[in-house]
């Protein structure tokens, strides 16, 4: 039984997670700013927390939590994404902090805090997006986004670096589209490829396994590019 921490835990790739980690016998911190659907599903193992990762006071109460419950941490998923989709010309330095502030502070943030418990054989994955592959196809009115998602590849290679002595894996990986409400609300009536659950699978297995063989690496997850 692992200590499992996912963020952007109440719908598309993070809600199905979060069951297939409870559903397979291990302790899971389910973490987002709206938890009535993690509630709703009453699986005793998952504990929610209400959090607004844009606001570091928040995210202090995740490392509270473990320090009351739990002491170490196996896995952190960093899942939680917010995209502005607009013309660059009308995306403005607020917007940008916006993103960035989910996207790649909360995940600096959330990861500083909770570096004291994790251990060796820990495994930190963060949620990028081909978007932010240098070399890949780039689509119009994702400036703030796709930058954001390739900010956290950097840090992640970086923080693979400075702790490769602990024996703590950081990985990447770098989702094509795949059919959330966050792809709807972007791009209204486009289908993706993948569903949700097939990702979640997919990110379940490299959660538990990935770190026996990479770390500081970004794992392209998307049949074309993007």
């Amino acid at each position: 039984m692992k200590n499992i921490i996912i963020t952007g835990a109440s719908r598309g790739i993070g809600f199905e997670l979060i069951q297939l980690f409870a559903k397979n016998g291990h302790n899971v911190l389910a973490i987002s700013r709206n938890t009535e659907p993690i509630k709703a599903l009453n699986i005793k193992n998952i504990t929610c927390l209400s959090i607004d990762l844009s606001i570091d006071s928040d995210i202090e109460k995740v490392s509270n939590f473990v320090t009351e419950n739990w002491k170490d941490i196996d896995i952190l998923i960093n899942n939680a994404g917010r995209l502005a989709n607009k013309p660059f010309l009308e995306t403005s330095s607020k917007d940008f902090l916006a993103v960035y502030k989910v996207n790649v502070f909360a995940v600096a943030e959330l990861t500083r805090q909770l570096i004291p418990y994790l251990k060796k054989s820990s495994h930190v994955v963060t949620i990028s997006s081909m978007g932010g592959i240098q070399g890949s196809m780039k689509f119009p009115g994702l400036a703030a986004y796709s930058s954001s998602k390739g900010a956290v590849i950097t840090l992640s290679e970086l923080l693979a670096e400075e702790y490769k002595e602990s024996g703590i894996s950081f990985n990447v990986l770098a989702l094509g589209a795949v059919q959330t409400e966050m792809l709807e609300e972007a791009f209204p009536g486009y289908k993706a490829p993948t569903s949700a659950l097939e990702m979640a699978s997919y990110i379940y297995d490299f959660g538990l396994n990935g770190n026996k063989h990479f770390n500081g690496k970004v794992i392209q997850v998307s049949s074309k590019t993007p």
